[in-house]
């Protein structure tokens, strides 16, 4: 069982272009999981166990349709994984595309005491196989990238422990995909700055208590 609080929203993601440096298309899409999520793995953040992603529908949305196949012990960009993927579009729904997919795995996190933890999500990989052009996103949900915990409570073991192996799996990232990141969208729960999280406003000695959103 988890013993992280995890947020309902992401406390930080990043985000990368690939259309000037990747073909789209699902078979590109997957050979970029692959390298990614190699990477991540370097830093023991990601061991990919399933893909999943949602079907949709040009000029209807969503079709409330969603798929899953396991990888374990599979790369990523073995050529019977996109067979897989395609075979999985709904029969009643010829004209149905894939949404950004998902590559569900656990990672590492350590301790103030610096024991190592296997966390499920720990961070989250999704590429997108969108015809018009390629693109990841990484995102992270839990308090151990940040100064303080949820609770607004500093942990400076537990980030000085995590936060520096986020920032290498990014940098790593960056110079393995050649395109620099961009942050994402900013959140109740925080927003990235640079290669990690941005650090929240300290009063008293304290961060903001974010339970409440919990």
């Amino acid at each position: 069982m988890s013993i992280l609080m995890r947020a309902p929203r992401e406390c930080g993601s990043w985000f990368w272009d690939l259309e000037e440096v990747a073909a789209a298309g699902l078979e590109s899409a997957l050979v970029a999981a692959a390298r990614m999520a190699a990477a991540l793995r370097e830093h023991e953040l990601l061991e990919p166990a399933s893909l999943e992603w949602s079907w949709f529908e040009v000029g209807k949305g969503g079709l409330g349709i969603h798929s899953r196949i396991d990888v374990v012990g599979r790369s990523l960009d073995d050529s019977t994984i996109a067979e897989q993927v395609r075979s999985c579009q709904p029969v009643g729904h010829p004209a149905a595309e894939m949404s950004a997919i998902l590559v569900v795995g656990s990672g590492d996190w350590l301790d103030a005491e610096g024991k190592r933890h296997r966390e499920p999500r720990l961070v989250e990989l999704s590429v997108s196989p969108d015809p018009i052009g390629l693109s990841a996103e990484l995102s992270v949900f839990h308090d151990v990238w940040n100064p303080c915990d949820f609770r607004g409570q500093p942990h400076p073991a537990v980030y000085a422990h995590n936060a520096p192996r986020l920032a290498a799996a990014l940098r790593s990232l960056d110079g393995l995909l050649g395109v620099t990141a961009e942050p994402g969208e900013p959140t109740y729960f925080g927003v990235a700055d640079g290669y990690g999280i941005k650090v929240p406003d300290i009063i008293d000695g304290l961060g903001p208590d974010l339970t409440d959103m919990l």
